[in-house]
Protein backbone atom coordinates (compact mmCIF):
# COMPACT_ATOMS: atom_id res chain seq x y z
CA UNK A 1 0.00 0.00 0.00
CA UNK A 2 1.40 3.59 -0.98
CA UNK A 3 2.05 5.96 1.80
CA UNK A 4 -1.04 8.16 0.17
CA UNK A 5 -3.50 5.06 0.30
CA UNK A 6 -1.85 4.40 4.15
CA UNK A 7 -2.82 7.95 5.36
CA UNK A 8 -6.52 8.16 3.16
CA UNK A 9 -6.97 4.68 4.92
CA UNK A 10 -6.43 6.21 8.42
CA UNK A 11 -8.69 9.03 8.18
CA UNK A 12 -11.84 8.13 10.38
CA UNK A 13 -14.89 8.67 8.57
CA UNK A 14 -16.22 10.24 11.84
CA UNK A 15 -14.81 12.04 14.71
CA UNK A 16 -11.80 14.50 15.57
CA UNK A 17 -8.82 13.97 13.60
CA UNK A 18 -5.70 15.81 12.69
CA UNK A 19 -3.18 16.05 10.00
CA UNK A 20 0.58 17.60 9.61
CA UNK A 21 1.02 19.37 6.06
CA UNK A 22 2.71 22.04 4.45
CA UNK A 23 0.19 24.94 3.18
CA UNK A 24 0.85 27.79 0.66
CA UNK A 25 0.66 30.65 3.00
CA UNK A 26 -1.70 32.69 1.06
CA UNK A 27 -4.65 30.08 1.18
CA UNK A 28 -4.78 30.63 5.38
CA UNK A 29 -6.42 33.69 6.09
CA UNK A 30 -4.96 33.27 9.85
CA UNK A 31 -1.06 34.80 9.94
CA UNK A 32 1.35 31.86 9.72
CA UNK A 33 4.41 31.29 11.46
CA UNK A 34 7.61 29.81 10.14
CA UNK A 35 7.17 30.80 5.79
CA UNK A 36 9.49 29.42 4.37
CA UNK A 37 11.10 30.84 0.75
CA UNK A 38 8.68 29.27 -1.22
CA UNK A 39 5.68 30.48 0.59
CA UNK A 40 4.96 27.18 2.26
CA UNK A 41 4.11 26.80 6.12
CA UNK A 42 4.07 23.80 7.68
CA UNK A 43 1.25 23.43 9.94
CA UNK A 44 -1.52 21.05 11.97
CA UNK A 45 -4.95 21.11 10.67
CA UNK A 46 -7.50 19.93 12.81
CA UNK A 47 -10.65 18.48 11.87
CA UNK A 48 -13.96 18.00 13.73
CA UNK A 49 -17.48 17.11 12.86
CA UNK A 50 -16.45 17.95 9.35
CA UNK A 51 -14.97 21.09 10.08
CA UNK A 52 -11.96 23.09 10.76
CA UNK A 53 -11.39 23.09 14.30
CA UNK A 54 -7.67 24.44 14.58
CA UNK A 55 -4.75 25.46 12.16
CA UNK A 56 -1.78 25.99 14.21
CA UNK A 57 2.22 25.71 13.52
CA UNK A 58 4.00 22.81 13.62
CA UNK A 59 6.31 22.94 16.77
CA UNK A 60 7.30 19.43 17.75
CA UNK A 61 6.31 16.08 16.77
CA UNK A 62 2.56 15.19 17.34
CA UNK A 63 -0.02 11.97 16.83
CA UNK A 64 -1.15 13.87 13.48
CA UNK A 65 -1.07 12.64 10.12
CA UNK A 66 2.03 13.43 8.19
CA UNK A 67 1.82 14.41 4.63
CA UNK A 68 3.47 16.54 2.05
CA UNK A 69 1.12 19.24 1.17
CA UNK A 70 -2.67 20.23 1.62
CA UNK A 71 -4.81 23.02 -0.56
CA UNK A 72 -8.54 24.33 0.20
CA UNK A 73 -10.47 22.05 -2.57
CA UNK A 74 -10.38 23.76 -6.06
CA UNK A 75 -13.09 25.93 -7.03
CA UNK A 76 -12.98 26.69 -11.40
CA UNK A 77 -14.21 29.98 -13.08
CA UNK A 78 -14.71 28.86 -16.74
CA UNK A 79 -15.85 25.26 -17.72
CA UNK A 80 -18.15 24.31 -20.38
CA UNK A 81 -20.27 21.16 -19.04
CA UNK A 82 -22.26 21.47 -21.78
CA UNK A 83 -19.66 20.66 -24.56
CA UNK A 84 -17.57 17.71 -22.38
CA UNK A 85 -16.64 14.28 -23.97
CA UNK A 86 -18.50 14.92 -27.36
CA UNK A 87 -14.64 14.58 -29.38
CA UNK A 88 -15.47 10.52 -30.08
CA UNK A 89 -18.47 11.44 -31.89
CA UNK A 90 -17.35 15.16 -33.50
CA UNK A 91 -13.83 15.92 -33.64
CA UNK A 92 -12.06 19.38 -34.73
CA UNK A 93 -9.88 17.92 -38.23
CA UNK A 94 -7.65 21.05 -38.28
CA UNK A 95 -7.62 22.36 -34.39
CA UNK A 96 -8.26 25.82 -35.18
CA UNK A 97 -10.65 27.74 -33.83
CA UNK A 98 -13.78 27.71 -36.82
CA UNK A 99 -13.40 24.56 -37.22
CA UNK A 100 -13.90 24.41 -33.11
CA UNK A 101 -17.02 26.56 -33.55
CA UNK A 102 -18.52 24.37 -36.90
CA UNK A 103 -18.33 21.07 -35.36
CA UNK A 104 -19.50 21.76 -31.73
CA UNK A 105 -23.13 23.62 -33.69
CA UNK A 106 -23.47 20.56 -35.42
CA UNK A 107 -23.10 18.11 -32.63
CA UNK A 108 -25.32 20.55 -30.69
CA UNK A 109 -28.17 20.49 -33.26
CA UNK A 110 -27.81 16.30 -34.00
CA UNK A 111 -27.32 15.22 -30.80
CA UNK A 112 -28.12 17.94 -27.61
CA UNK A 113 -30.76 15.94 -25.73
CA UNK A 114 -31.54 16.24 -22.16
CA UNK A 115 -30.36 12.94 -21.85
CA UNK A 116 -27.22 13.46 -23.90
CA UNK A 117 -26.23 16.65 -22.08
CA UNK A 118 -26.99 15.21 -18.55
CA UNK A 119 -24.97 11.93 -18.97
CA UNK A 120 -21.72 14.29 -20.34
CA UNK A 121 -22.25 16.61 -17.83
CA UNK A 122 -22.81 14.13 -15.08
CA UNK A 123 -19.61 12.32 -16.04
CA UNK A 124 -17.70 15.31 -16.13
CA UNK A 125 -18.46 16.81 -12.80
CA UNK A 126 -17.68 12.89 -10.97
CA UNK A 127 -14.16 13.77 -12.69
CA UNK A 128 -13.92 17.12 -11.29
CA UNK A 129 -14.75 15.65 -7.78
CA UNK A 130 -12.67 13.05 -7.73
CA UNK A 131 -9.73 15.47 -8.40
CA UNK A 132 -10.72 17.98 -5.56
CA UNK A 133 -12.97 20.45 -7.07
CA UNK A 134 -15.79 21.92 -5.16
CA UNK A 135 -17.03 24.70 -7.29
CA UNK A 136 -17.71 25.43 -10.70
CA UNK A 137 -19.06 27.78 -13.37
CA UNK A 138 -19.90 26.60 -16.46
CA UNK A 139 -21.25 28.41 -19.44
CA UNK A 140 -24.04 27.03 -21.24
CA UNK A 141 -24.42 27.67 -25.19
CA UNK A 142 -27.92 29.36 -25.39
CA UNK A 143 -29.83 29.29 -28.79
CA UNK A 144 -32.52 28.30 -30.22
CA UNK A 145 -34.11 24.83 -29.01
CA UNK A 146 -31.09 24.32 -26.73
CA UNK A 147 -32.04 27.35 -23.93
CA UNK A 148 -34.86 24.83 -23.35
CA UNK A 149 -33.07 21.86 -23.04
CA UNK A 150 -29.73 22.84 -21.02
CA UNK A 151 -30.94 25.05 -18.43
CA UNK A 152 -33.25 22.91 -16.80
CA UNK A 153 -30.45 20.09 -17.38
CA UNK A 154 -28.22 22.33 -15.27
CA UNK A 155 -30.61 22.95 -12.57
CA UNK A 156 -31.13 19.32 -11.75
CA UNK A 157 -27.46 18.72 -11.79
CA UNK A 158 -26.95 21.39 -9.62
CA UNK A 159 -29.38 20.28 -7.32
CA UNK A 160 -28.43 16.53 -7.79
CA UNK A 161 -24.53 17.78 -7.00
CA UNK A 162 -25.82 20.43 -4.01
CA UNK A 163 -23.16 19.74 -0.76
CA UNK A 164 -20.58 18.09 -3.47
CA UNK A 165 -20.09 20.82 -6.34
CA UNK A 166 -21.36 24.42 -5.90
CA UNK A 167 -22.90 24.61 -9.58
CA UNK A 168 -23.20 28.52 -11.47
CA UNK A 169 -24.32 28.95 -14.97
CA UNK A 170 -23.64 31.34 -17.60
CA UNK A 171 -25.88 32.05 -20.57
CA UNK A 172 -23.38 31.93 -23.85
CA UNK A 173 -24.60 33.07 -27.44
CA UNK A 174 -22.93 35.82 -29.59
CA UNK A 175 -22.94 39.38 -29.37
CA UNK A 176 -25.15 39.86 -32.81
CA UNK A 177 -27.87 37.83 -31.00
CA UNK A 178 -28.58 40.58 -28.62
CA UNK A 179 -30.64 42.35 -31.56
CA UNK A 180 -32.93 39.63 -31.74
CA UNK A 181 -35.92 40.70 -28.90
CA UNK A 182 -37.83 37.54 -28.63
CA UNK A 183 -33.80 35.92 -28.26
CA UNK A 184 -33.52 38.09 -25.62
CA UNK A 185 -36.48 37.55 -23.55
CA UNK A 186 -36.57 33.95 -23.60
CA UNK A 187 -32.50 34.36 -22.11
CA UNK A 188 -33.99 36.61 -19.61
CA UNK A 189 -36.74 34.15 -19.05
CA UNK A 190 -34.41 31.22 -18.62
CA UNK A 191 -31.89 33.13 -15.83
CA UNK A 192 -34.61 34.17 -13.70
CA UNK A 193 -35.99 30.79 -13.09
CA UNK A 194 -32.65 29.13 -13.10
CA UNK A 195 -30.59 31.70 -11.37
CA UNK A 196 -28.32 32.14 -14.23
CA UNK A 197 -25.72 34.69 -15.15
CA UNK A 198 -25.76 36.52 -18.45
CA UNK A 199 -22.99 36.32 -20.79
CA UNK A 200 -22.02 36.58 -24.63
CA UNK A 201 -19.15 36.30 -26.79
CA UNK A 202 -17.90 39.83 -27.95
CA UNK A 203 -16.54 40.41 -30.93
CA UNK A 204 -15.21 43.38 -33.32
CA UNK A 205 -18.28 44.12 -34.45
CA UNK A 206 -20.10 47.05 -35.69
CA UNK A 207 -22.99 46.58 -33.15
CA UNK A 208 -20.68 45.38 -30.41
CA UNK A 209 -20.92 48.37 -28.10
CA UNK A 210 -24.92 48.73 -28.84
CA UNK A 211 -25.11 45.18 -27.83
CA UNK A 212 -23.21 45.58 -24.67
CA UNK A 213 -25.47 48.47 -23.44
CA UNK A 214 -28.18 46.23 -23.85
CA UNK A 215 -26.53 43.60 -21.61
CA UNK A 216 -25.59 45.84 -18.91
CA UNK A 217 -28.90 47.37 -19.00
CA UNK A 218 -30.79 44.00 -18.78
CA UNK A 219 -28.21 42.34 -15.96
CA UNK A 220 -28.56 45.93 -13.96
CA UNK A 221 -32.53 45.41 -14.59
CA UNK A 222 -32.72 41.93 -13.55
CA UNK A 223 -29.67 41.99 -10.81
CA UNK A 224 -27.90 39.34 -13.27
CA UNK A 225 -23.67 39.35 -12.98
CA UNK A 226 -21.96 39.18 -16.13
CA UNK A 227 -19.79 36.60 -17.69
CA UNK A 228 -18.28 36.99 -21.50
CA UNK A 229 -16.44 35.43 -23.53
CA UNK A 230 -13.32 38.17 -25.28
CA UNK A 231 -11.15 38.42 -27.69
CA UNK A 232 -10.43 34.80 -27.85
CA UNK A 233 -7.82 35.57 -31.48
CA UNK A 234 -4.51 36.61 -32.03
CA UNK A 235 -5.51 39.41 -33.85
CA UNK A 236 -4.36 42.53 -32.27
CA UNK A 237 -6.89 44.68 -33.37
CA UNK A 238 -9.56 42.76 -31.38
CA UNK A 239 -10.08 44.93 -28.46
CA UNK A 240 -13.58 44.32 -27.12
CA UNK A 241 -11.94 44.16 -23.90
CA UNK A 242 -11.52 47.75 -23.84
CA UNK A 243 -15.41 48.52 -25.04
CA UNK A 244 -16.57 45.91 -22.11
CA UNK A 245 -14.52 47.84 -19.59
CA UNK A 246 -15.72 51.10 -20.99
CA UNK A 247 -19.64 50.16 -21.08
CA UNK A 248 -19.27 48.71 -17.15
CA UNK A 249 -18.05 52.17 -16.27
CA UNK A 250 -19.88 53.80 -18.36
CA UNK A 251 -23.53 51.95 -16.48
CA UNK A 252 -21.22 51.86 -13.36
CA UNK A 253 -22.33 48.21 -13.52
CA UNK A 254 -22.26 47.03 -9.81
CA UNK A 255 -22.80 43.61 -10.06
CA UNK A 256 -19.94 41.47 -10.53
CA UNK A 257 -18.17 41.28 -14.66
CA UNK A 258 -15.83 38.26 -15.54
CA UNK A 259 -14.50 38.16 -18.39
CA UNK A 260 -12.52 34.76 -19.80
CA UNK A 261 -9.73 34.45 -22.71
CA UNK A 262 -8.68 38.35 -23.75
CA UNK A 263 -5.78 36.49 -25.84
CA UNK A 264 -5.55 39.08 -28.30
CA UNK A 265 -4.02 41.86 -25.75
CA UNK A 266 -0.67 40.17 -25.51
CA UNK A 267 -0.53 40.72 -28.89
CA UNK A 268 -0.97 44.52 -28.68
CA UNK A 269 1.55 47.57 -28.05
CA UNK A 270 2.37 48.79 -24.92
CA UNK A 271 0.64 51.84 -24.51
CA UNK A 272 -2.49 49.83 -25.79
CA UNK A 273 -1.97 47.40 -23.19
CA UNK A 274 -1.45 49.55 -20.52
CA UNK A 275 -4.92 51.82 -21.37
CA UNK A 276 -7.07 48.57 -21.13
CA UNK A 277 -5.79 47.40 -18.04
CA UNK A 278 -5.92 50.72 -16.39
CA UNK A 279 -9.54 50.33 -17.90
CA UNK A 280 -10.70 46.80 -16.57
CA UNK A 281 -9.05 47.40 -13.34
CA UNK A 282 -10.96 50.43 -12.91
CA UNK A 283 -13.95 48.86 -13.67
CA UNK A 284 -13.32 46.02 -11.28
CA UNK A 285 -13.34 43.19 -13.90
CA UNK A 286 -11.91 39.66 -13.18
CA UNK A 287 -10.09 38.05 -15.59
CA UNK A 288 -9.90 34.26 -16.28
CA UNK A 289 -7.57 32.87 -18.40
CA UNK A 290 -7.77 29.13 -19.74
CA UNK A 291 -4.42 28.47 -20.65
CA UNK A 292 -4.55 24.44 -21.79
CA UNK A 293 -7.53 25.82 -24.30
CA UNK A 294 -5.44 28.68 -25.73
CA UNK A 295 -2.63 27.05 -26.39
CA UNK A 296 -4.48 24.31 -28.31
CA UNK A 297 -6.63 26.43 -30.61
CA UNK A 298 -4.21 30.19 -30.38
CA UNK A 299 -1.76 30.61 -33.32
CA UNK A 300 -2.44 27.08 -34.85
CA UNK A 301 -1.05 27.45 -38.72
CA UNK A 302 -0.97 23.77 -40.62
CA UNK A 303 2.61 22.83 -41.21
CA UNK A 304 4.09 25.97 -39.08
CA UNK A 305 4.89 26.01 -35.04
CA UNK A 306 3.14 28.01 -32.89
CA UNK A 307 4.62 31.77 -32.22
CA UNK A 308 2.57 32.64 -29.37
CA UNK A 309 1.37 30.66 -26.07
CA UNK A 310 -2.16 32.56 -26.56
CA UNK A 311 -2.61 32.94 -22.64
CA UNK A 312 -3.49 36.86 -21.78
CA UNK A 313 -1.19 38.99 -19.40
CA UNK A 314 -1.65 37.47 -15.55
CA UNK A 315 1.12 39.36 -14.28
CA UNK A 316 0.42 42.87 -15.53
CA UNK A 317 -3.24 42.32 -14.97
CA UNK A 318 -2.47 41.43 -11.06
CA UNK A 319 -0.05 43.96 -10.82
CA UNK A 320 -2.84 46.13 -11.66
CA UNK A 321 -4.95 45.11 -9.21
CA UNK A 322 -7.31 42.92 -11.19
CA UNK A 323 -8.22 39.30 -9.75
CA UNK A 324 -6.95 36.78 -12.27
CA UNK A 325 -7.68 33.24 -12.07
CA UNK A 326 -7.19 30.11 -14.47
CA UNK A 327 -9.47 27.77 -15.38
CA UNK A 328 -10.08 24.62 -17.73
CA UNK A 329 -12.16 25.40 -20.40
CA UNK A 330 -13.07 22.91 -22.38
CA UNK A 331 -12.36 18.74 -21.63
CA UNK A 332 -12.74 16.35 -25.00
CA UNK A 333 -14.79 18.51 -27.42
CA UNK A 334 -13.61 20.06 -30.50
CA UNK A 335 -12.04 23.44 -28.82
CA UNK A 336 -9.72 20.87 -26.78
CA UNK A 337 -9.20 17.49 -27.38
CA UNK A 338 -7.89 16.92 -24.06
CA UNK A 339 -8.25 17.75 -20.16
CA UNK A 340 -10.01 15.98 -17.11
CA UNK A 341 -11.24 18.90 -15.03
CA UNK A 342 -8.34 18.83 -13.10
CA UNK A 343 -7.50 22.18 -11.89
CA UNK A 344 -4.31 21.15 -10.90
CA UNK A 345 -3.43 20.04 -13.84
CA UNK A 346 -4.56 23.40 -14.99
CA UNK A 347 -2.21 25.64 -12.13
CA UNK A 348 0.50 23.53 -13.26
CA UNK A 349 0.36 24.10 -17.07
CA UNK A 350 -0.19 27.61 -16.38
CA UNK A 351 3.06 27.84 -13.72
CA UNK A 352 4.85 26.71 -16.76
CA UNK A 353 3.02 28.88 -19.43
CA UNK A 354 3.05 32.19 -18.09
CA UNK A 355 5.48 31.20 -15.55
CA UNK A 356 3.46 31.65 -12.27
CA UNK A 357 6.73 31.23 -9.96
CA UNK A 358 10.21 31.93 -8.63
CA UNK A 359 8.16 33.58 -6.84
CA UNK A 360 5.45 31.44 -6.73
CA UNK A 361 3.76 34.41 -4.58
CA UNK A 362 0.24 34.26 -4.13
CA UNK A 363 -0.23 32.36 -7.62
CA UNK A 364 -2.17 29.20 -5.98
CA UNK A 365 -5.39 31.46 -5.29
CA UNK A 366 -5.84 31.58 -8.94
CA UNK A 367 -7.86 27.85 -8.55
CA UNK A 368 -9.09 28.87 -5.15
CA UNK A 369 -9.48 32.06 -3.36
CA UNK A 370 -9.65 34.27 -6.33
CA UNK A 371 -12.36 32.26 -8.27
CA UNK A 372 -14.28 31.76 -4.96
CA UNK A 373 -14.35 35.38 -4.52
CA UNK A 374 -15.55 35.86 -7.95
CA UNK A 375 -18.76 33.69 -7.65
CA UNK A 376 -19.41 34.64 -4.45
CA UNK A 377 -19.12 31.58 -2.44
CA UNK A 378 -17.21 30.55 0.90
CA UNK A 379 -14.51 28.29 -0.83
CA UNK A 380 -11.17 27.82 -2.22
CA UNK A 381 -9.25 28.66 1.30
CA UNK A 382 -9.06 26.98 5.13
CA UNK A 383 -10.30 28.71 7.59
CA UNK A 384 -11.13 27.82 11.21
CA UNK A 385 -14.47 27.03 11.27
CA UNK A 386 -14.88 26.47 7.65
CA UNK A 387 -15.37 23.26 6.16
CA UNK A 388 -12.92 20.33 6.64
CA UNK A 389 -12.79 20.31 2.42
CA UNK A 390 -9.12 19.78 1.04
CA UNK A 391 -6.69 17.93 -1.19
CA UNK A 392 -3.42 16.29 0.65
CA UNK A 393 -0.51 15.38 -1.36
CA UNK A 394 2.37 12.99 -1.06
CA UNK A 395 4.33 15.93 -2.84
CA UNK A 396 6.80 18.07 -0.03
CA UNK A 397 7.99 20.86 -2.57
CA UNK A 398 6.57 22.84 -5.45
CA UNK A 399 8.98 21.15 -7.84
CA UNK A 400 7.59 17.53 -6.52
CA UNK A 401 3.93 18.78 -6.60
CA UNK A 402 4.28 19.79 -9.94
CA UNK A 403 6.19 17.56 -11.67
CA UNK A 404 3.57 14.76 -11.47
CA UNK A 405 -0.06 14.42 -11.60
CA UNK A 406 -0.19 13.49 -8.32
CA UNK A 407 -3.14 10.96 -9.09
CA UNK A 408 -2.33 9.53 -5.21
CA UNK A 409 -3.88 12.95 -3.90
CA UNK A 410 -6.18 12.23 -1.08
CA UNK A 411 -9.68 14.21 -1.57
CA UNK A 412 -11.20 14.84 1.65
CA UNK A 413 -14.72 16.24 1.58
CA UNK A 414 -16.68 17.09 4.90
CA UNK A 415 -13.51 15.72 6.74
CA UNK A 416 -13.78 12.42 5.55
CA UNK A 417 -11.35 11.22 2.48
CA UNK A 418 -13.54 10.89 -0.83
CA UNK A 419 -13.30 7.63 -3.08
CA UNK A 420 -11.22 9.38 -5.97
CA UNK A 421 -11.79 6.36 -8.58
CA UNK A 422 -12.37 8.12 -11.72
CA UNK A 423 -15.08 7.24 -14.34
CA UNK A 424 -14.67 5.19 -16.86
CA UNK A 425 -14.92 6.45 -20.38
CA UNK A 426 -16.74 3.29 -21.33
CA UNK A 427 -19.34 4.81 -19.82
CA UNK A 428 -20.01 7.38 -22.11
CA UNK A 429 -19.60 4.68 -25.39
CA UNK A 430 -23.26 3.73 -26.23
CA UNK A 431 -23.56 7.37 -26.18
CA UNK A 432 -21.01 8.76 -28.09
CA UNK A 433 -19.43 6.08 -30.61
CA UNK A 434 -22.86 5.02 -32.79
CA UNK A 435 -22.23 8.40 -33.97
CA UNK A 436 -18.54 7.91 -35.01
CA UNK A 437 -19.67 7.52 -38.44
CA UNK A 438 -21.37 11.37 -38.67
CA UNK A 439 -19.12 13.64 -41.27
CA UNK A 440 -16.33 15.60 -39.70
CA UNK A 441 -16.26 19.05 -41.18
CA UNK A 442 -13.76 21.65 -40.49
CA UNK A 443 -14.08 25.32 -40.44
CA UNK A 444 -16.90 26.95 -42.10
CA UNK A 445 -18.56 29.84 -39.91
CA UNK A 446 -18.00 31.92 -37.11
CA UNK A 447 -20.10 31.90 -33.94
CA UNK A 448 -21.11 29.67 -30.65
Amino acid sequence: MSRSAQTAAKIPPTGRWAVEASVPACLVPQRLAGIDQDGLARICLTVADGRIEAIEAVTGPSDALSTGMVFPSFVELHTHLDKGHIWPRRRNPDGTFFGALDNVTLDREAHWSAADVAARMDFSLRCAYAHGTSAIRTHLDSIGKQIGISWPVFSEMRERWAGSIELQAVALFSIEHVADRAHMSEISAALRTHDGILGGVTYMVPELDQGLDTLFRLAADNGFDLDFHVDETQDPTARSLHHVAEAALRHRFAGQVTVGHCCSLARQGEDEIKATIDKVAEAGIAVVSLPMCNLYLQDRVPGRTPRSRGVTLLHELKAAGVDVAVSSDNTRDPFYAYGDLDALEVFREATRVAHLDHPFGDWPKAITATPASVMGIDAGRLRVGGPADFVLFKARTWTELLSRPQADRIVVRNGQAIDTTLPDYEELDALLLDHTKDLVRGPQASGP
